[in-house]
């Protein structure tokens, strides 16, 4: 029965402020989008967006439209790091956190691999 409750993970039922700083990675080229639902598996958040760019200027213009367009929405991160290098952004908003690498840093830390077990949306 408790498995009748939960819900499909779909880009439909993301959360709102999610799906926003979804398509401000796009609208700024980010590239291999993918959000993981780490619900079942941690308490420190719900979701990871990765994304990776071309160079340290996409990544940063990726994270900081990410940041213009959740502001309005009364969502601003609760830290960010890795802004200076943009080898690696991270955004963190609590209940998700975005991940914006470079693409060797992107391959070097496997993410995706390390939280293998968790749902996946390919964007």
């Amino acid at each position: 029965m408790p498995e009748e409750k939960k819900k499909r993970f779909t880009k439909r039922n993301l959360p709102a402020e999610v799906r926003l700083a979804v398509e401000a990675a796009l609208g700024r080229k980010a590239e291999d989008l993918c959000v993981l639902d780490l619900r079942e598996l941690t308490s420190f958040t719900d979701f990871f967006l990765i994304g990776h760019g071309n160079s340290s200027r996409q990544n940063a213009a990726v994270a900081e439209a990410i940041e213009a367009a959740l502001k309005p929405a009364g969502h601003r991160p609760l830290s960010v790091e890795g802004r200076e290098s943009a080898d690696w952004v991270l955004l963190d908003y609590g209940s998700f956190v975005v991940h914006i690498f470079s693409r060797a840093a992107r391959d070097r830390y496997g993410l995706e691999k390390l939280w293998g077990d968790a749902p996946r949306l390919d964007f």
